[in-house]
């Protein structure tokens, strides 16, 4: 029996179980209540879909000294001597872990973002995100979809790529268009770039249309979309390829019902590089008034000693129990959220 219809059947068994409460527990017990249950199941769902595939659990520590470094995504500091931050994401104690040859990996805990609180956004939420060595971009693809239909049943999947679904739902080949096309374009629907969105040039103006235009319409139409081959200007910390003629990033997100679901690389190994992007991304937080992320060394000590070669994955646990509960916003699916903890 392979591992995918093993994890099936005892959340099955998981699912039984609840439904045998007492008559008197029923009645107490509210649709929020029914959701926090499974939610338990579906986190020992994950524990078990890991475990099959012989992949480590590790606990790597939600306060840091450095931070992982992104234009828009802000840190929640903790007042300490030195300053150390809440983690958006474990990835560079994980990567850390990987180069002293601790093998295959995921961890499956709370991550925390400053000032993203919406229907589809929490400070903090919880991510499963793991790193397989010597499984290829295509391989990471697959093995993300297959944990995703843990929570939402066997759903078909297509692949698009970044160029191809902009020419699709826009009419735009962003390989073509100028800065004054793209704006052009927001202007014709209506549209003003955020503040700041011109410094970031085109990349800030692609995001812009991706995620009013396109990301909405995206897994809509009954199957998973996963949108890959980013331009290489996005990469990230992945890697980059040419493909087809066109320089890209080897970084794919997924998509159902307009809700993005994870963000997956095939890893970067080259530390400067990485340190390239960092004061890069670092340099781009200054013009849009942000204040400068210290470097982690000790991430780019770790990629220089020898980080294998490896694909990882970020998946949102919160934005799949709402999928899978057909709720409206992540508070539904939380114990508490960020207006009632």
């Amino acid at each position: 029996m392979n591992s995918s219809k093993l994890i099936q059947e005892q959340v099955s068994m998981f699912q039984e179980s609840l439904a045998k409460v007492s008559p008197a527990k029923q009645c107490l017990a509210s649709q929020k209540l029914d959701i926090l249950r499974d939610r338990g199941v579906m986190l020992a769902a994950c524990r078990q879909f890991f475990q099959d595939k012989g992949v480590l659990e590790v606990d790597c520590p939600y306060i840091t000294r450095k931070a992982s470094i992104d234009t828009h995504i802000d840190l929640i500091e903790v007042v300490d001597s030195p300053l150390r931050y809440l983690h958006t994401s474990p990835e560079y104690c994980m990567k850390r872990l990987l180069s002293e040859g601790i093998g295959d990996i995921y961890q499956l805990g709370h991550v925390f973002r400053k000032g993203e609180y919406s229907s589809k956004h929490n400070p903090e939420f919880t991510m499963a995100e793991w790193y397989r060595e010597g499984l290829s971009f295509e391989g990471m693809i697959e093995e993300t979809i297959e944990f995703i239909q843990l929570f939402l049943g066997k759903i078909p999947h297509k692949v698009m790529s970044y160029r191809d679904v902009f020419i699709k739902y826009l009419g735009i080949d962003y390989l073509k268009a100028t800065d004054e096309m793209l704006l052009a374009y927001m202007n014709s629907r209506s549209l003003s770039p955020y503040p700041g969105a011109e410094e970031e040039g085109k990349d800030g103006l692609l995001n812009i249309l991706l995620g009013s235009f396109i990301e909405p319409s995206l897994g809509t139409e009954g199957e998973l979309l996963v949108l890959a081959y980013y331009p290489s200007s996005q990469a990230a910390l992945a890697r980059t390829c040419v493909r087809d003629g066109e320089n890209v990033a080897k970084r794919f997100e997924i998509y159902y019902q307009g809700v993005e679901l994870c963000n997956g690389y095939h890893e970067l190994l080259d530390a400067k590089e990485l340190e390239k992007r960092f004061k890069e991304r670092n340099a781009m937080r200054l013009k849009l008034g942000k204040n400068a992320l210290p470097i982690d060394e000790s991430f780019l000590q770790a990629i220089d000693k020898g980080l294998p070669d490896a694909s990882g994955v970020a998946v949102g646990f919160d934005r799949l129990m709402m999928l899978r509960h057909k709720a409206d916003c992540l508070a539904k699916v939380l114990p508490f959220d960020w207006e009632n903890a």
